[in-house]
């Protein structure tokens, strides 16, 4: 729900459209809906909450009532996050794991909502500018650590928390690759692991190619991805990623009712 997404077809201005999104995911087998209303691509700037609840509030209400499905919600602004739980989300996406606003781990707690912690660099208007670290995988893994226990402190159950490494939040394409090569690392934090690699640009840079032509890295990406371990992938494209995932899983552990 914001006009400067960074893939265009992502994109919803109504209401209307996103229904209308959210029903073709559905049939082409996605198990939630995540929506957002602010960008957080390289570059981008935060919005006001009155803003974000505008875009968010009937859109969260009427997926919820519309599909009966868990609705995911990009946030992290404590008066947004509780806005979009009033309204039936039943997760938060938090891509800043709590570092931003600590205190809307309370309000999840509250809600008894499950809250997806990411780990960013910086913030999304900086955090490709020069990212650096020492060892990204460590780094990473403590970060993600340290908000969990932001989150356990103020009442969340452990398992409500999802952990996201944040690919192409605050990293460079060696770091990147470095974490999806060592994913089972992950493994460690013992909750499930999330990814958003769809049509990003670690991708670009690996084909050279616009995000319009990103499908087929995001789909290796993605069965790697699985064949580590991950659990969710958040994705632009349900329909070829689920025929994807669905194949290597046949072809690792053979075909299950």
């Amino acid at each position: 729900m914001t006009p400067d997404s960074f893939f265009a077809e992502s994109r919803c201005a109504s209401e209307n459209e996103a229904l209308k999104l959210a029903e073709r995911f559905l049939k082409e087998g996605a198990d939630f809906l995540d929506v957002g209303a602010e960008s957080s691509r390289p570059g981008s700037q935060p919005i006001g909450e009155k803003l974000e609840l505008q875009r968010l509030l009937p859109v969260v209400e009427a997926l919820v009532k519309e599909f009966g499905v868990p609705v995911s919600v990009d946030a992290y602004k404590p008066v947004v996050v509780q806005g979009v739980l009033d309204a039936g989300a039943a997760i938060i996406n938090d891509i800043t794991g709590l570092r931003l606003y600590p205190e809307t781990a309370s309000i999840v707690a509250r809600n008894g909502a499950k809250i997806v912690l990411m780990h960013m660099q910086g913030s999304p208007a900086t955090m490709q500018t020069a990212p650096t670290y020492e060892n990204v995988v460590d780094e990473v893994m403590q970060s993600l650590r340290d908000s969990m226990s932001v989150a356990k402190a103020a009442g969340v159950n452990g398992e409500n928390i999802i952990a996201d490494p944040g690919i192409g939040f605050g990293k460079t394409l060696d770091h990147n690759l470095e974490i999806l090569r060592r994913l089972d690392r992950f493994q460690e934090l013992r909750v499930p692991i999330m990814l958003g690699l769809s049509r990003k640009s670690f991708l670009g840079k690996i084909l050279d190619l616009p995000v319009e032509e990103r499908l087929e890295g995001s789909l290796a990406a993605s069965v790697f991805a699985v064949q580590k371990g991950v659990h969710i992938l958040r994705v632009h494209d349900v329909a070829e990623t689920v025929r994807a995932v669905k194949t290597a899983l046949a072809l690792m552990n053979g075909l299950t009712s």
